[in-house]
């Protein structure tokens, strides 16, 4: 069990609420007929364009996909590579929906603060960011010089 303590609180801004919102809705478009663990994500570009996500399991489990790695790579295939901010949500009511490890390190690849809120289904939240989540990263900065 993690010693991180997450508190729960309405968003802060309308910006907050948005991101929310659109990841309660792409997580009622995900594919988790497996786990039946549904996850959406909204990730708001720096130029402010949202790309949704949700998970999309396979019945062989390995190519299953997360949320937040699919609005990220919707994104990135868009063209955008600079990110403002991550919503996360599942059907926890209780425990926040935190990314996995693959999924973290996958972000850290376009940001090493990025902003993440961590979304209950009443559209309560949890903020943090990616470094309070994956400390001591490795990052693309990690091989300057060397590529």
């Amino acid at each position: 069990m993690s010693s991180m303590k997450f508190v729960y609180e309405e968003p802060q801004d309308a910006e907050s609420a948005e991101l929310a919102r659109l990841s309660l809705e792409a997580r009622d478009h995900s594919h988790s007929p497996y786990s039946k663990f549904r996850v959406g994500a909204a990730v708001r570009t720096a130029d402010g364009t949202v790309f949704k996500g949700c998970n999309v399991e396979s019945c062989s489990f390995s190519p299953t996909i997360c949320a937040e790695r699919v609005a990220v790579a919707s994104a990135v295939a868009a063209g955008h590579k600079k990110f403002a901010a991550i919503a996360i949500s599942s059907d926890q009511e209780t425990e926040p929906c935190t990314p996995c490890g693959v999924c973290r390190q996958f972000m850290r690849e376009f940001s090493r603060d990025l902003r993440i809120l961590l979304v209950r289904p009443d559209g309560m939240v949890c903020r943090t960011d990616l470094e309070q989540l994956l400390p001591g990263s490795f990052g693309p900065d990690s091989l300057e010089g060397r590529v």
